[in-house]
């Protein structure tokens, strides 16, 4: 027994009036009605939410149930692994399918980030590190370290991660859910300026993920029920690897975390990387993109640069890395993310992707991450054909 992707939903992501339970609803409720279903076919929900005190809602849940009066009852979960916490419920509720506690499973993924100041969404966010070393300690300088070792031993890429949020702020005009929609080209994104700020050396403004809210949704069924849909995508491979938590146990440049869950994916489905046809990664800053592409073996470690050089991961090279516009201008609503890379994956492999379609594509690849490389899940997904 294994579990199918049949339907999802997926709001807009940015600043938004609406509530925690509002983004809840609209999501869920996008993803019953995409599959089917109704609401009193769910077995079970699982909710992928962060917070970390960003809303004073610390047992989402159950807000869940308030979707529709048939969801009373039903088991619901909250999951929490950091940015990859919407990962955590998607993988959550694939290995409830598997274990057969669970045949229809709702999934969602939320985060409410925008009513707080940045420097309250910083600290929040500054609770998913090690705290006797790194507290205190931001995740922009976090990945400003990544950024600053990777240049005294590679040199000066600033250039390329430039050209990286280019290429996803490119990719986001395509997306109408995205909360950046907007072309900023790259010599905006190589420049420091009034609007694109040092952040933290050498990571500016546009080297960094937005502060999103949002959410996404999948109905996840048993493989045996999928003929029943309009739609099924599956799981060539599920990976789910932790590293330490403390940065000062790993070599951070080898980006170890990422580079097994990828390995062990591509073993588990039988593929290499060359047979992947688009991938959504985890560009929480553009120096995570740019290891990510040495992570999956796109090139070796310290080489990341030819995969931008060499066209690779545009839109129209060989592998297209997040051509939702990912974190950097899709958005970065925390417990959502990992959902959305699920659902608009899903989306691509079936060819639903509207705008963003990519031509025959046939296998996708998800990686999502929390913390620095620490929670890391890497999915192959590919359509099945249905009656």
């Amino acid at each position: 027994m294994d579990a199918r992707i049949v339907g999802w939903g997926h709001t807009p992501f940015g600043r938004l009036d609406k509530s925690l339970e509002e983004l809840i609803a609209d999501a869920a409720n996008g993803a019953i009605e995409h599959s089917g279903i109704t609401a009193g076919a769910v077995d079970a929900i699982y909710l992928g939410h962060y917070n970390a005190g960003m809303v004073p809602d610390g047992f989402a849940s159950s807000l869940a149930l308030q979707i529709d009066p048939d969801l009373r009852f039903k088991p619901a979960t909250r999951l929490e692994n950091a940015c990859a916490s919407g990962s955590a419920a998607v993988y959550t509720a694939r290995n409830a399918i598997r274990a057969g506690q669970a045949r229809v499973v709702l999934v969602i993924g939320v985060e409410k980030m925008s009513n707080n100041s940045t420097k309250d969404v910083t600290k929040a966010l500054m609770t998913a590190a090690y705290q006797p070393e790194e507290g205190g300690i931001s995740f922009p300088q976090t990945f400003a370290r990544f950024a600053d070792s990777y240049f005294q031993v590679n040199g000066d890429k600033s250039g390329i991660l430039a050209r990286i949020a280019a290429k996803n702020h490119s990719n986001a005009v395509k997306n109408p859910l995205a909360q950046m929609q907007k072309d900023v080209g790259f010599e905006f994104c190589n420049t420091v300026s009034d609007k694109n700020p040092m952040v933290a050396a050498p990571l500016r403004l546009t080297d960094c993920s937005l502060i999103s809210d949002g959410a996404a949704a999948l109905v996840m069924v048993a493989d045996d029920m999928a003929p029943d849909f309009k739609r099924s995508v599956r799981f060539r491979a599920g990976v789910h690897v932790n590293d330490f938590l403390p940065m000062s146990r790993r070599d951070i440049l080898k980006f170890e975390g990422p580079a097994t869950a990828f390995s062990r994916a591509y073993a588990e489905a039988g593929i290499t990387v060359n047979d992947l046809d688009f991938a959504e990664v985890h560009d929480c800053f553009t120096i995570a993109e740019l290891l990510v592409y040495e992570a999956m073996g796109l090139t070796k470690i310290g080489q990341g640069a030819r995969a931008v050089l060499e066209g690779t991961v545009f839109a129209d090279g060989a592998l297209p890395v997040n051509l939702s516009g990912g974190l950097k201008a899709k958005g970065h609503p925390v417990g959502a993310t990992g959902v959305s890379m699920h659902a608009l994956t899903a989306a691509q492999v079936t060819g639903e992707a509207g705008a963003m379609q990519k031509e025959g594509a046939a296998l996708g690849c998800v990686f999502n991450m929390g913390g620095s490389g620490v929670a890391n899940y890497c999915s192959i997904l590919e359509a099945e054909a249905v009656n």
